[in-house]
């Protein structure tokens, strides 16, 4: 692939809402914040990007995706919390993320491979395939973490309030 190909403002325009979505779904603090930061990445390093610009592009983007998502966690980790500062709860958004409030609150109970497995294949919407090779898991190992979440994540709906 070369420039005139693809340009990075056409790969921010195609994927930014979905990456949002995930990154919302993985329950980061700023997810606007790394979403600049993933898209920075991707600028930078597009021209090194070999690949149909479809499956390929999209599993590249989300592998950069979550090694941010790494980074931040191993970064907040070593940082001091500050006092007073609280994470805030994300509202429904707008954005094409798709993510109500219930769902993100059902979503931050699972563990965090459990959350991370489901928002990489039903809020970025990658294939068993993509998610375990960016994850470092077998596909069978990645179709039982699912099927675990989503019983988790329909237990935990069904017993918020108002679920009827």
């Amino acid at each position: 692939m070369n420039d005139a190909q693809m340009e990075a403002g056409d790969v921010y325009r195609r994927l930014a809402p979905a990456v949002l979505g995930y990154l919302r779904g993985q329950r980061v603090p700023d997810p606007e914040d790394l979403l600049g930061e993933v898209f920075l990445h991707v600028t930078r390093s597009l021209h090194h990007f070999s690949g149909d610009e479809d499956e390929d592009l999209r599993r590249w983007v989300f592998t950069i995706a979550r090694h941010r998502v790494i980074d931040d966690v191993r970064r907040r980790a070593r940082r001091p919390a500050i006092l007073g500062e609280v994470p805030h709860d994300l509202p429904a958004s707008p954005d094409g993320s798709g993510l109500d409030a219930d769902l993100l609150h059902a979503l931050g109970r699972l563990n965090p491979e459990q959350r991370e497995v489901v928002a990489l294949r039903f809020i970025a919407d990658l294939p068993l395939s993509d998610v375990a090779l960016i994850t470092g898991r077998s596909v069978g190992a990645v179709k039982s973490m699912q099927l675990r979440a989503l019983a988790e994540l329909a237990r935990i709906l069904r017993s918020a309030p108002g679920a009827g």
